[in-house]
């Protein structure tokens, strides 16, 4: 059987990709990265692509712009296995795939209402679980925050 290949998004001359991301994660990508918001940059972002792999994935890609590591364990905590690739002059210059840390600081939110974290200036800091699923375990006050509590701090 001869296969034809189907361009569905069309080329980035410099900027980022994140591929392989879960179709329902698609626009908690979008949101968590501030890409929401208006830019100058062009964005395209598709949705139940075919993939070998997982099926059906989303993409996004954001001309000239790069993420920290921070920005790139935000998208782990939604998108735990994404493929992120850095693109210039049209050429794929790394590739990195997305893993969830051990341990993230600063980019969660402690779900525990009296966590010392929700009312003094001190940044988030949680043991990572994916045993059971994502959870989040508070340094501070030892409460677990599940995937279906999670609140990204940007």
């Amino acid at each position: 059987m001869n296969k034809q290949r189907i361009l569905e998004v069309s080329a980035l001359e410099n900027g980022t990709v994140i591929d392989h991301i879960p179709v329902p994660s698609l626009f908690s990508v979008i949101s968590i990265l501030g890409l929401d918001k208006v830019s100058d940059n062009k964005l395209t972002f598709g949705a139940n692509l075919l993939s070998n792999r997982i099926g059906l994935k989303s993409i996004v890609k954001i001309s000239n712009t790069f993420f920290d590591n921070k920005d790139i364990d935000r998208i782990a905590l939604v998108a735990p296995n994404a493929k992120l690739n850095v693109i210039r002059n049209y050429e794929v210059i790394e590739k990195r795939d997305v893993k969830v840390p051990s341990v993230v600081t600063g980019i969660a939110k402690c779900m525990n209402p009296k966590c010392i974290t929700n009312h003094e200036n001190i940044e988030t800091r949680f043991d990572v679980n994916t045993i059971n699923g994502l959870e989040l375990r508070c340094n501070y006050c030892e409460k677990i925050t599940d995937k279906e509590h999670l609140e990204i701090i940007m």
